[in-house]
């Protein structure tokens, strides 16, 4: 039976249920479906722990889940998976012992073989097979990294309307004062031209501040076929021939992903905005004398998200993946990185990231952090082009 694992068939759980849609199958003179098959079919993850917790049955969204095929799930138990204090365990057993549905939220899955956050976990008795458990995983970190994303777009749209101000009632009087301090610094002695040399300066560097922030305005984008590798060898040349030149690159591609629908001027931008953040968390670490930026591609089956309010769903397969071994983001302002002046950075704006996912909006994508001490990842999903266009190509 599909997905099964070291059951047999007169004692698989879903034996039961098939014998019992024989007879109703000669009862209604037709063939009623396959349990397994109808499990297997679902796209969230589904498994089944025998009483002793041993995996019985796990869906191919399970595997993908899990990182494991079911042949190397057969013979397994969750305990292999995860520590035996884990909370997961306790729910099991109010779950055998009250013969009662239960659901967890906010469960987090940590161990050398996996880590998963934020999972919500129903289990459920299967009664035909005494002191078995069905477990239903939903992983509900890319909805709340969504989320997140719209937040933190609609800040960046505030953004953008104090920038229009900005640049209308500072920019210009702004022009004065700077053509104002470099006339004086040509008639001033030199203890007077620092003081007008360092008001020209500042002035420069708040126009240049307004500039960064009338990038966030809703201007529509240009989108094309872009190949990602082609990008990740652009920005990777950049960094390696200045500010990483000191620092070691490993790439991971996957050499069939199709192009991105998408700028490629802009995405350029967003990869070299997040390793030139790698690179520096690595330098302000400990890990600067062996610090390691790692480039990732991989086509993911499968993966859409429904825009909250809206009947549009994104398909985004397109996985890329910038990952260090810096000493990590904190927990202070994780929960508000891409907001717009957040920055762990004494000198930062806290505008680099805000742009970053700005950019990944705007191209209908969706952006993602993991973080912990020695090891950093931001996940970009991308949309790719259309099929038709793919073969135009």
């Amino acid at each position: 039976m599909t997905g099964l694992m070291k059951i047999t068939p007169e004692r698989s759980m879903f034996a039961v249920v098939t014998r019992g849609a024989t007879a109703s199958h000669h009862a209604h003179d037709r063939r009623a479906p396959d349990p397994s098959a109808l499990l297997s079919a679902l796209a969230v993850p589904v498994v089944v722990l025998s009483a002793d917790n041993l995996f019985c049955f796990a869906n191919q969204a399970a595997e993908q889940f899990l990182g494991l095929s079911t042949s190397q799930l057969g013979g397994m138990r969750l305990s292999d998976l995860l520590a035996d204090d884990h909370p997961i365990f306790s729910l099991l057993a109010q779950v055998r012992l009250a013969d009662v549905t239960i659901a967890d939220h906010d469960m987090n899955f940590e161990s050398p073989r996996l880590r998963k956050a934020g999972i919500t976990v129903q289990a459920s008795p299967f009664p035909e097979e005494p002191g078995s458990v069905v477990l239903v995983l939903q992983d509900a970190s890319a909805a709340r990294a969504l989320d997140r994303q719209l937040t933190s777009r609609s800040a960046a749209r505030s953004v953008a309307g104090m920038a229009a101000i900005l640049a209308h009632e500072v920019k210009n009087p702004l022009s004065g004062i700077r053509g104002a301090a470099q006339l004086l610094e040509a008639s001033v002695g030199d203890a007077d031209r620092e003081l007008t040399v360092l008001i020209r300066e500042e002035a420069d560097r708040i126009r240049d501040l307004v500039d960064r922030m009338e990038v966030f305005g809703e201007k529509p984008i240009e989108r094309g076929a872009v190949n990602i590798h082609r990008v990740l060898e652009r920005v990777r040349r950049l960094a390696q021939s200045g500010f990483a030149a000191h620092i070691g690159f490993r790439e991971i591609y996957d050499p069939s992903l199709p192009s991105v629908l998408g700028n490629r001027d802009q995405l350029v931008q967003v990869i070299l905005n997040l390793v030139k953040n790698a690179a520096e968390s690595i330098t302000s670490g400990e890990t600067a004398t062996h610090g390691e930026i790692v480039l990732t591609t991989a086509y993911q089956h499968g993966m859409r998200l429904a825009v909250p309010g809206s009947e549009h769903r994104m398909q985004l397969p397109l996985l890329v993946c910038v990952r260090d071994n810096g000493p990590g983001i904190s927990d202070d302002i994780m929960p508000n990185l891409f907001d717009p002046f957040v920055s762990s950075k004494p000198s930062g704006s806290g505008l680099g990231l805000a742009l970053v996912a700005k950019i990944i909006a705007d191209h209908g994508g969706l952006i993602e952090v993991d973080s912990r001490p020695g090891r950093t990842e931001f996940r970009l999903h991308l949309p790719i082009l259309p099929d038709d266009k793919q073969d135009m190509l």
